[in-house]
């Protein structure tokens, strides 16, 4: 799984990519400050499932604080894009194409109203941030079309010619945007224009498709940052109520990378996602620091109950993918041969099977499966039984 950090130029998205990573990348205040994509791996949060066993897990990778395990996800930051990317502008063909392999989008907004459509300051609450909203959405739609209509006059004909079923062939076409024929099926069937002849379809019906295709591959969560600056909260109402559809979430990049930064230096306690934090030695506190701390406790972790950057990452795979965190364990013993408690963690996509399971720790334990053991309550289960979020299983396989 990879999540995709897109939006304007000079809105916050690398600082907010930064204070969910800790990568080192540039952070400036003037468009295409991000050139090439940067790759940083962030953290979700789910619950201990070593917990109910009076135990703390040993994560091979990610960590464990206060009972919460910070699972790893893939996170790309991809250069800022400018209105007319889909026609090459500000070099966005190669933006857009980078973010291909992303399978949900954060779309970081400047909720402030602070910086216009060219990614430069202004000042607060003279640009309407919900123009990014439909500007972001409107380039991918026309990006995909662009796709879509490659050499779509030979492809369409060949299609009608041949008798071709057509959600298989157009998903074959667009396969890189990882649609499959269901997907375009249900496309097709909703648009009602599963019984027009392929060759009558109009680049209005295109378009439609591009829309609907990119709602399902690149499903988007809005991370409304600046948060903090005066106008932000009448900004933030006034979008959600226009689109109502959207997740929203209100959001201050610059104020978790400061806490995140003060943790790796040891100067306070904080758990991402918490609503406060705190200081081990306020003695080592410079006063700056000092009096960053206390904005950020008294303007946004007090005021809204967390910077929202944990928040948009959680829900980006929680509920936008509906993804599900798995832990592979034994019923008898939770450690592995290292005496690590529940050391892997998975994230499966929702409906996950005990033998999709199976087969994503090996293919072997797929090919040889008998049974699988819900450890949590003990219960044998079978090879279609849906994992739920948070299980403990122990897969048996015939070796």
């Amino acid at each position: 799984m990879i999540v995709g950090v897109v939006g304007k130029a000079n809105v916050g998205k690398s600082t907010f990519f930064k204070a969910a990573t800790l990568a080192e990348v540039e952070i400036a205040n003037y468009p295409f400050a991000t050139i090439k994509p940067n790759s940083g791996v962030g953290y979700v949060k789910v619950k201990d499932a070593a917990e109910q066993f009076g135990k703390v897990s040993n994560p091979r990778d990610g960590f464990v604080v206060n009972g919460k395990r910070f699972v790893p996800v893939e996170l790309i930051d991809v250069a800022g894009l400018v209105p007319g990317a889909h026609e090459g502008k500000g070099m966005g063909n190669q933006f857009l194409d980078d973010l291909r392999q992303a399978d949900v989008l954060i779309h970081v907004v400047d909720i402030s109203g602070s910086t216009n459509e060219k990614g430069e300051p202004v000042e607060p609450g003279s640009y309407d941030p919900a123009n990014d909203v439909r500007f972001l959405e409107e380039e991918l739609d026309f990006w995909i079309l662009r796709l879509i209509k490659k050499g779509w006059d030979k492809f369409s004909r060949d299609v009608q010619q041949t008798h071709q079923e057509v959600d298989k062939a157009i998903a074959r076409h667009i396969v890189g945007l990882g649609v499959t024929e269901d997907m375009v099926k249900r496309v097709i069937e909703d648009l009602d224009i599963a019984e027009k002849p392929i060759l009558e379809w109009t680049d209005e019906d295109l378009m439609k498709i591009g829309t609907q295709v990119r709602k399902i591959t690149k499903p988007m969560i809005i991370a409304c940052n600046k948060i903090d600056v005066k106008g932000a909260m009448e900004n933030f109402e006034r979008v959600k109520e226009e689109f109502p559809d959207h997740y929203l979430v209100k959001c201050s990049a610059e104020s978790e990378l400061a806490l995140r930064e003060a943790a790796k230096h040891e100067l306070i306690s904080y758990v991402p996602g918490d609503s406060g934090f705190e200081v081990k030695d306020d003695g080592k506190l410079s006063d700056k620091q000092r009096n960053a701390l206390e904005f950020v406790k008294a303007g946004i972790l007090d005021k809204f109950g967390s910077t929202g950057v944990q928040d948009v990452l959680d829900k980006a795979v929680f509920e936008l993918l509906s993804y599900i965190a798995i832990f592979p364990g034994g019923v008898n013993k939770l450690e592995d041969q290292n005496g690590n408690v529940l050391p892997d963690c998975f994230l499966m996509p929702k409906d996950t099977t005990a033998l999709d399971f199976a087969y994503r720790l090996h293919t072997d334990f797929g090919d040889n499966f008998i049974r699988a053991i819900d450890v949590k309550t003990k219960m044998t289960v079978g090879k279609e039984h849906k994992l739920k979020h948070g299980d403990i299983v122990e897969v048996v396989a015939d070796r």
